[in-house]
């Protein structure tokens, strides 16, 4: 694949049985527009971070926080999704000596053996990596972790996740492999989503972000997918434009010490405007970063080519993608999705 051509970027859950049918599956339909692939984050990662807190839940340092109430969370459209207790550090415990076992490292070797094995079969293209997606502290703390634990609380999980990254740097060969840090409580913290947002929240989402890609080696891809939610398989904020996603991004490859390798945007469905896209101007990302776009919506190939259309006023090439991952979409929109991405990559690498 040439470098300057686009191709297709999958965020990260597929719907479907386990690792070796989303390779198989994905492999078949953009095989050769892909540069890395996801393992689906099938069973219980399905949900992104759900499974995180069932963990911290049942963790012998944390308890429910009877003083925090419920944390609603609504849609964009104000819908209320879902109400769910705040878990706290329990107060006899020290935050230094909390352990958090994420199981990150445990399902990337799982699902790692499965992509060799198919890659040496030649199901899975030798210049494919192996695509890992991972939530930061702030995931799990803005979502599940009350107010009075959470200066405590992300510290400590960051800890913890960054040993699975090393568990994973360790069990999977650099070549093969890509990082992706999944961005969303970070982007609803600019969006002013939550209860409570700390003053300096600016400066504590660009430390955050640049060690977790710093803690990446140069010998590894890596990259970022910025998102709005999707618990119901929609935004929770509705984004004006991209203004909040480009000034993060710019954040971001300014503070990183290392190549940053790819960006991933979201684009809503019925923002086929130029205006959305115009902040792009602003969009200060080396050459060597590949600027990936989330525009890609089940059934809408009118739409996909429109948003196409509309991006390229400002960038002229860029990777293509969903707005977020699969995990609660119907599974039998799954050869849709795929076949519409791999029209809209052919689409673009024919310069039309």
């Amino acid at each position: 694949m040439s470098a300057n051509a686009s191709h297709a970027h999958l965020v990260g859950s597929v719907p479907l049985a386990d690792s070796e049918t989303v390779f198989r599956t994905v492999c078949a339909e953009l095989g050769q527009h892909m540069r890395r692939i996801p393992d689906g984050e099938t069973g219980e990662r399905i949900r992104w971070i759900w499974f995180q807190r069932d963990m911290l839940w049942n963790h012998p340092g944390m308890e429910e926080d009877p003083d925090a109430g419920l944390y609603a969370v609504y849609q964009w459209d104000g819908k209320l999704l879902r109400e769910t207790p705040y878990v706290r550090i329990k107060p006899s415990v020290d935050p230094d000596t909390l352990h958090f076992p994420t199981g990150y490292a445990e399902a990337a070797a799982a699902s790692y053996a499965t992509y060799s094995r198919l890659r040496d079969e030649g199901a899975i293209g030798p210049d494919t990596r192996f695509q890992v997606s991972l939530p930061t502290p702030m995931s799990t703390g803005y979502m599940y972790v009350s107010q009075a634990s959470r200066d405590a609380y992300l510290p400590a999980y960051e800890r913890s996740l960054l040993e699975a990254v090393d568990g994973i740097l360790a069990a999977i060969p650099h070549d093969r492999l890509s990082i992706q840090w999944d961005v969303c409580q970070e982007v609803l913290l600019f969006e002013d989503y939550f209860p409570y947002r700390p003053d300096d929240y600016k400066e504590q989402v660009f430390s955050l972000l640049s060690r977790l890609g710093g803690r990446v080696p140069e010998s590894v891809d890596l990259g970022y997918h910025l998102c709005y939610g999707s618990p119901a398989d929609e935004h929770l904020i509705m984004p004006k434009d991209m203004g909040i996603l480009v000034e993060i991004s710019n954040g971001i490859s300014s503070g990183l010490g290392r190549r940053l390798d790819f960006m991933h945007m979201p684009v809503p469905k019925a923002r086929t405007d130029r205006s959305y896209f115009e902040p792009l101007r602003r969009l200060n990302l080396t050459d060597s970063t590949e600027l990936i776009l989330g525009l890609i919506h089940f059934g809408d190939t009118e739409g996909d080519a429109a948003r196409i259309a509309a991006a390229r006023e400002f960038v002229p090439m860029f990777g293509i993608a969903s707005e977020c991952g699969w995990g609660r979409t119907d599974p039998q929109r799954v050869p849709g999705l795929l076949a519409s991405h791999r029209l809209a990559v052919e689409h673009l690498n024919r310069g039309n």
